[in-house]
């Protein structure tokens, strides 16, 4: 996107890059009054650059293109950043919990695909996740649903973030787990 320039002459920070939006759910409530009904939509949307960065929003207006516009304002403002390890699957398995909801979330292997359903699946594919197998016990709730996958998304780490905390070397924690790899090698020479 080009750049515009101020009254001044000036030049204005760039646009935010492009993030991709998928609709979650639609809610039409009614309200009774004098003369009839009066209908109002409230939308679930979740946003993501597919590259790690991710975020939800709720919107109601009594049109459902402004109650769309609304939650996809409202999610761009509520984006997190989650480490991906490859750039496909997460680092570790995860739960996550919101009021009755919660998510089972595992890390898969390369070619596994996304194995989760409905809002779980959205916030993945808006992550940038390409392999992960996801399990959703508790609350049907689009909203809790997906509330619970942020938070369990939240709470992942990866070894860097690890190694900064303890003080230590990302090689030193990433060596534990190839470790008991190399010794029966060692012990067969």
């Amino acid at each position: 996107m080009a750049r515009e320039s101020n009254r001044r002459g000036g030049r204005q920070r760039e646009e935010a890059p492009e993030f991709a939006d998928r609709l979650v759910a639609i809610n039409r409530v009614s309200k009774t009054v004098k003369g009839g009904k009066r209908f109002g939509f409230a939308a679930l949307v979740v946003v993501g650059d597919q590259k790690g960065r991710v975020g939800f929003g709720k919107g109601k207006a009594k049109e459902v293109p402004e109650a769309i516009r609304k939650a996809t304002e409202a999610a761009k403002r509520k984006m997190i950043r989650v480490p991906l390890r490859e750039g496909r699957t997460l680092h570790h398995d995860m739960e996550g919990r919101h009021g009755a909801g919660k998510v089972i979330m595992r890390t898969a292997p390369q070619g596994t695909g996304i194995i989760a359903g409905g809002p779980m699946r959205a916030v993945f594919e808006m992550l940038g996740v390409q392999d992960v197998v996801a399990k959703s016990n508790g609350s049907q709730n689009p909203y809790n649903m997906i509330r619970a996958t942020m938070d369990g998304l939240t709470r992942e780490s990866s070894p860097r973030m690890v190694a900064q905390r303890r003080g230590k070397k990302v090689a030193d924690i990433l060596k534990k787990d190839d470790a008991p790899a190399a010794a029966p090698e060692a012990a067969e020479a």
